[in-house]
């Protein structure tokens, strides 16, 4: 597959069934952490922000089915349903970053011979300091999620947006470990993993490479909004409430991927 294909694979809309039994979406993304080199043990985990499943009883995600020879059956879906799940919270109540571990529905679905096409990446495909050195201050960036709950349900695939680095990555935005994309950002947006992905040819500083390039930047979990006020009018009822309409600012806040690294040796220490 080429990157740009491997890339809408590696997401999965997230579900959220509060307490109330209320729905809420977002995004993650699929991701192996390294956590014994030696015996190369990774655990499988699905990346998103905390108040993704803040206050969840249950979440619900699906994954694409495969034959046996792992080829994709982009038609049909299996569904997971997560009511005791292990997850790991970065420690810094800052930091809206976790990872949900999910090496248990792996073991079920070898155990039922339930075979799934899931695209998945290992943190070798952060990018590291020594690269954010060597990009422009804009660079073009995608990001694959679920906007308001949106996907192609019939092919099981998400949304794909473009955008650029609205703030130079080598720089922490605010003094944190964060950068911003210019990029249409909605609720459901939240956990979107943001890439530098070019096919073909890319550049580093001065240089032109021939090549396909793909490094994880980091996860969307904010977006700065506004609001217009306006009023409502009720006939025959003394009152005008008044309404507040959240106008996006075509911003979103990406936590770094380094970030990422963090929640892995996190895990590690917990092995």
């Amino acid at each position: 597959m080429r990157i740009s294909e491997q890339l809408i694979y590696c997401t999965t809309k997230i579900i959220s069934v509060l307490d109330d039994d209320t729905c809420a979406t977002g995004t993650g993304f699929f991701m192996s952490f390294n956590i014994d080199k030696e015996n190369n043990q990774c655990q499988p985990v699905i990346i998103t922000n905390k108040h993704v499943v803040e206050g969840a009883k249950k979440i619900i995600y699906s994954v694409c089915k495969s034959t046996e020879d792992n080829t994709p059956l982009d038609q049909e879906r299996f569904e997971i349903t997560f009511k005791n799940w292990k997850i790991i919270k970065h420690p810094d109540d800052n930091v809206d970053l976790c990872a949900i571990s999910i090496s248990s529905v792996d073991n079920f679905t070898k155990s039922n011979n339930v075979h799934l096409f899931r695209g998945h990446f290992g943190t070798d495909l952060l990018i590291d300091d020594e690269e954010i050195k060597g990009c422009s201050a804009i660079e073009d960036v995608v990001m694959v999620g679920y906007p308001i709950g949106l996907e192609d349900s019939y092919n099981n695939k998400p949304i794909v947006r473009k955008g650029i680095t609205a703030t130079h990555m080598k720089y922490d935005y605010e003094g944190k470990k964060e950068f911003l994309v210019d990029i249409s950002c909605f609720p459901g947006s939240s956990g979107s993993p943001v890439f530098l992905c070019n096919e073909s040819t890319y550049t580093v500083g001065h240089n032109v490479y021939v090549g396909d390039r793909c490094r994880l930047l980091g996860v969307l979990y904010a977006g700065p909004k506004y609001n217009a006020v306006g009023n409502i009018v009720f006939e025959n009822i003394p009152i005008k409430p008044q309404s507040k309409v959240p106008i996006p600012t075509n911003l979103g806040v990406v936590i770094k991927a380094s970030r990422i690294k963090e929640l892995e040796d996190i895990m590690k220490n917990m092995e």
